[in-house]
């Protein structure tokens, strides 16, 4: 487990996993680059994570998208900071299966994507991350733009809950040979806020 190999199996379009949310009681994330969730990868979060599909964006991607948070006042709220569920406006048919939300990722993280370019609702969440990142908000949505950020890959990841075969949520203990059987890395939230911390020192930010 390591922050590099976590950005070195990003680079390489691969699924890694993200421990240590401060705000979800220690759930655990699949997370992939958006440039590189493809129909697989979906289809592996859907089907080893089984928890929501989610499109971690910032704040400029949401508004150019016309995405606002889903709740953006104080009351009731939940912290979570979802955006309404999208869909790629062409390109796709009932919009659930894999490849259709990956269709919708493409879209949505296109450089040129606009409102037009996408309906709702949708098949895919968006999660609007907080402007300060990680820093400011140390859960697994900011981590992982942090973490694609690194390698290159964009500022935009997809990010799906890890569950139990019995539908609990997974725990650092259940998830051993999910590892092993994929080859997985694995990057905490905490051991990156500590490297960022480091790096940030040692450039004197």
């Amino acid at each position: 487990m390591s922050i590099a190999g976590a950005v070195e199996a990003l680079k390489q379009g691969k699924v890694i996993i993200i421990t240590g949310d401060r705000f979800r009681r220690g759930d655990m994330d699949f997370a992939v680059a958006a440039q590189h969730a493809n129909a697989e990868a979906i289809n592996f979060m859907a089907t080893h994570g089984r928890g929501l599909i989610c499109l971690a964006m910032q704040q400029d991607r949401a508004l150019r998208l016309g995405i606002g948070l889903m709740n953006p006042g104080k009351d009731r709220q939940s912290g979570r900071p979802l955006g309404r569920s999208i869909e790629a406006a062409e390109g796709v048919t009932t919009g659930i299966s894999a490849a259709d939300r990956a269709q919708t990722v493409r879209v949505a993280v296109a450089p040129d994507a606009t409102a037009d370019d996408i309906v709702s609702p949708g098949h895919i969440f968006p999660l609007i991350c907080s402007p300060g990142g990680v820093a400011e908000r140390p859960a697994a949505a900011e981590a992982a733009i942090e973490l694609t950020r690194r390698a290159g890959c964009g500022d935009a990841a997809v990010i799906c809950s890890i569950m139990r075969d019995d539908g609990e949520m997974a725990r650092p203990g259940d998830i051993a040979d999910l590892v092993e059987r994929f080859g997985l890395e694995i990057a905490d939230i905490g051991e990156l806020l500590g490297d960022k911390a480091a790096t940030e020192a040692a450039h004197g930010e």
